[in-house]
């Protein structure tokens, strides 16, 4: 395990809100040392949140075990919402020995400091991404002296992360940097309804154009009365100054530059995207992690009609009858759920399908160890079977590190080959594109590794048909 190599040099002074630099050589042997995280506000990831703009560092794990021959290469994009997170996060050996690959775990600018705009600024809203692309380059130029295959690289994330994955895959600038691409629970056509994760949330996307971006950050530097408003004097700020705004620049801005060219939303359903064999998904439960937001759920209907409107409210609730769900609040996870996060991933596998291999999947264990009590498969469950996270090993059944070991095995095997597929669990065929299709992963002790209609399980007819 080899921690805390930079790949790029520390963005700060006059290289904050600039593209990613080489990163300065060293001479002799650096010694392995997990970095800080990017700025951001204090969160279960940063306790103490973190204001160390000298952040751009990433992780590699390789095997123990020698091999003759080089082995692939995943790439950990982190998520938590373009504001929080760290590649530190996600302790990957028993990934890397099982798998038999190498994983990178990466830092990249979050929030105000990896999205921020402002109009003359080049690059406004994509510093984060073009950091995810440095160290995809760095991983090109080094993967050889970690024992790793530069020409056979998977890029992979969760939430952020899989729509960073999404960016890269639609970015022209991301040409040649990766042979495979993982999205969990995060998609290309990712979108949220008015009222529908907060109350009081405008409709919107992770996507917005790169000139809201820049006219966002001219009203942010206005409404803050700073004593100047150029950029050299805005890159003068302390971090600690900026790191309160950080959720202000958390969406990715598109047509300014040539890492995001256009929507990666609009450009996947042109077909403008990277010809690499996809593993796409969610999980079960996914949006029951934000029910929290709205208190003690007991008007169901007023929910849904905030979200809806009034004229397709009718409409929901015949379709999602609270008669069918044990509470106001599972009726409203379920709406939530397939509306937020089901059905934009069954749209972006529907449009990838139509030219390259995607294997779609459901995570559905209602059990995870980091799961709180009824909410099932939630956002983020799914994590703890791949990773130690904060190095931490989470207390799990028999059958869930079954289940464990069999994902490993399916996402390694995809890394090695393009195919998920092999011994010890069910095969797992890659979707049509129009009924989306795939398999459900759960431990023994509930359904099992099962296949399953995400699109109908999901009603993302429905949803489409309803056009909310």
């Amino acid at each position: 395990m080899y921690d805390g190599i930079p790949y790029a040099a520390p963005p700060v002074g006059a290289l904050r809100w600039k593209a990613p630099q080489p990163a300065a050589a060293w001479h002799g042997v650096r010694q392995s040392e997990v970095r800080d995280v990017c700025p951001q506000q204090a969160n279960s990831e940063a306790p103490k949140g973190s204001t160390a703009e000298d952040c751009l560092y990433l992780n590699v794990t390789t095997p123990a075990k020698p091999s003759a021959e080089p082995r692939a290469v995943v790439v950990w994009l982190p998520g938590g919402g373009f504001f929080s997170g760290a590649g530190s996060s996600y302790e990957a050996s028993k990934f890397a020995a099982r798998g038999d690959v190498v994983v990178v775990t990466v830092n990249y600018r979050l929030g105000i400091f990896g999205f921020f705009g402002y109009p003359g600024l080049p690059g406004s809203g994509t510093f984060g991404l073009q950091d995810q692309q440095a160290a995809l380059r760095w991983v090109q130029r080094n993967a050889g002296a970690f024992g790793g295959d530069p020409r056979n690289v998977t890029v992979a994330g969760e939430s952020a992360g899989g729509m960073s994955v999404c960016a890269q895959l639609t970015s022209p600038a991301s040409t040649g940097l990766f042979a495979k691409a993982i999205m969990q629970s995060g998609s290309c056509a990712f979108n949220w309804a008015a009222n529908s994760q907060y109350p009081g949330q405008a409709a919107d996307s992770p996507w917005i154009p790169a000139s809201q971006v820049e006219a966002n950050g001219k009203e942010w530097a206005a409404g803050k009365k700073l004593p100047c408003t150029t950029i050299d004097c805005l890159r003068g700020l302390k971090a600690d100054a900026l790191v309160d705004d950080t959720l202000a620049f958390t969406q990715i801005g598109y047509g300014g530059t040539a890492v995001v060219p256009f929507s990666p939303a609009k450009a996947l359903q042109a077909g403008l995207f990277h010809r690499v064999p996809i593993i796409s998904g969610n999980n079960h439960d996914e949006a029951n992690g934000w029910l929290a937001a709205f208190g003690d759920i007991k008007d169901y209907p007023a929910l849904v009609k905030n979200m809806v409107g009034e004229s397709k409210a009718a409409q929901v609730l015949q379709h999602y009858p609270q008669s069918r769900y044990g509470s106001p609040a599972a009726a409203w996870g379920a709406v939530t759920t397939d509306r937020i996060w089901s059905c934009t991933q069954v749209a972006t596998d529907q449009q990838a399908a139509r030219k390259v291999p995607v294997y779609a999947y459901e995570f559905a264990d209602k059990h995870s160890p980091i799961a709180t009590p009824g909410l099932g498969a939630a956002h983020a469950m799914e994590l703890p079977y791949l990773f130690r996270l904060g190095g931490y090993d989470f207390p799990m059944s028999e059958p869930q590190q079954q289940l464990s070991n069999q994902m490993i095995d399916y996402w390694t095997a995809f890394a090695r080959t393009g195919d998920p597929n092999g011994p010890g669990r069910p095969q797992w065929s890659p979707t049509g594109n129009s009924n989306v299709s795939g398999v459900s992963l759960a431990p023994t002790d509930q359904t099992g590794i099962q296949q399953v209609s995400l699109s109908s399980e999901h009603q993302c007819r429905f949803w489409a048909a309803l056009g909310a």
